[in-house]
């Protein structure tokens, strides 16, 4: 028997009347690859991880195969040669791009939207004056999938709740049911108890590996069972968060759009190198490279670091090679987010844990406490000539925008990169360089 507290959690005055649409593309990195190769379609894809390690990402005919997510490659090549499974190397700046290009085309939907992942967002759908010619949720849900697969290439599934978490849950049997075609609404759903029975309780959006363990102890096998929960059994094990979730599966909307991202806790850009590293001057070029990358991204949501951490590693399953693992952190005399000065300190960082002799597999870079550009504040002593280094960096920005990336580089960076990562599979970068434009050809 479950009791209804509802006074334990303030809610919104609409909470009851909220809708929400959950738009997930489908096996989004294999969608990219096809996007402009339909060869691909109904092919089974895999796409590696970075220097081609692990999988990282598995078209549905990939999934049928039994070949498992984050499996090193060379554990699945018997299964890959034998089915003529086609093999990516990551190729994040498509895959980025094409997330963006989705996102703006589902921007034209809803007057409020929530970007959650790089292939997921919630759409605020409350009100249902928006529909125009279409009739129901439905139809314009199905509206939605086929004007993004019409403008950007990308197939999508739509999940409609009443709150973000049924919403989820509808999401997951719109992927799942063949009879769905890609759209499951449980607004109003005669059908509740049944898809709520359906979602084991591991699959509930919030309930993770510990939760599961606790709530299956008490016989919660499913999100039905977590939905009639007693509410104060729930708020034993799992606090006002667990309370909120039961409240959410009861269709009593808990959980806002966050239409504000929140400021990132932190960056972090590192790699596996492509061969071992003993050079100094490579790990310096690497480090760079790194740091190049992780400036860009804070630039590019206007956020300053206060701490910069530099690490280096060998392999530690080479069990030939002598084993080393440091890292050095800085607390930075101010914010910043220029990249000749995080540069300056990360070369700083390599020159105080190098040590000759290791053979290098990895190098890194994490930048940490970070604020709004605008609340950077210099020292009394700052005599470096600020505005006009970030003038020169925003020119770069500006170029390597237009040109490609790489267009621009400090000379620190290096020219032939030999420690780059391996990616011998890696498809063209169709819709960021103007090298790599798709080719069409007419018989």
């Amino acid at each position: 028997m479950r009791s209804t507290t509802e006074t334990a959690i303030t809610l919104p005055t609409d909470a009851r009347n909220r809708c929400f649409a959950l738009v997930d593309c489908n096996n989004f990195y294999a969608s990219c690859e096809r996007a402009f190769d339909p060869r691909l379609e109904n092919k089974p894809i895999v796409v590696l991880s970075n220097n081609d390690g692990c999988i990282v990402a598995r078209s549905g005919e990939a999934k049928a195969l039994g070949i498992g997510m984050g499996q090193p490659v060379f554990k699945c090549r018997d299964i890959i040669e034998k089915h003529g499974v086609l093999v990516f190397s990551s190729n994040y700046t498509l895959y980025g791009n094409m997330s963006e290009r989705v996102m703006n085309t589902l921007s034209q939907f809803t007057p409020e939207m929530e970007i959650y992942s790089i292939d997921e967002a919630f759409l605020n759908l409350s009100g249902c004056d928006h529909l125009g010619k279409h009739g129901d949720l439905t139809e314009y849900a199905r509206h939605i999938c086929a004007t993004v697969k019409q403008w950007t290439g990308i197939p999508v599934s739509i999940g409609i709740g009443r709150t973000k978490t049924l919403a989820k849950v509808a999401n997951r049997i719109a992927k799942k049911s063949t009879r769905a075609n890609g759209v499951f609404n449980l607004m109003n759903s005669p059908h509740m108890d049944k898809a709520l029975e359906w979602v084991d309780i591991s699959d509930v959006w919030g309930i993770g590996g510990r939760s599961t363990k606790k709530l299956k102890a008490y016989g919660i096998n499913n999100a039905l069972q977590l939905r009639d929960i007693d509410d104060q059994l729930i708020r034993r094990q799992m606090g006002i968060v667990g309370l909120r979730l039961v409240y959410e599966l009861r269709e009593i909307s808990c959980l806002s759009l966050e239409t504000c991202t929140p400021i990132r806790k932190g960056v972090t850009s590192s790699r596996s190198f492509g061969r071992k590293i003993e050079s100094l001057d490579e790990l310096k070029e690497a480090v760079a490279a790194y740091v190049t990358k992780a400036a860009i991204k804070l630039r590019k949501q206007n956020l300053a670091a206060q701490i910069l951490t530099v690490f280096l590693t060998t392999n530690p399953y080479s069990k030939n090679d002598k084993q080393y693992s440091k890292s050095v952190v800085f607390h930075l005399p101010a914010a910043m987010n220029n990249t000749v000065e995080l540069i300056h300190y990360a070369m700083q960082g390599v020159d105080k844990i190098f040590k000759e002799g290791y053979k290098y597999k990895k190098a890194g870079v994490m930048l940490a406490e970070l604020i709004p550009a605008e609340q950077i504040q210099t020292t009394l002593f700052d005599l470096s000539n600020t505005k006009r280094k970030n003038k020169l960096t925003e020119a770069i920005d500006v170029i390597n925008d237009i040109m490609g990336s790489g267009t621009l580089k400090y000379a620190i960076q290096g020219g032939t990169r030999p420690w780059n990562g391996k990616s011998e599979n890696r498809s063209p970068r169709y819709t960021t360089s103007w090298k790599e434009l798709p080719t069409a050809k007419a018989d």
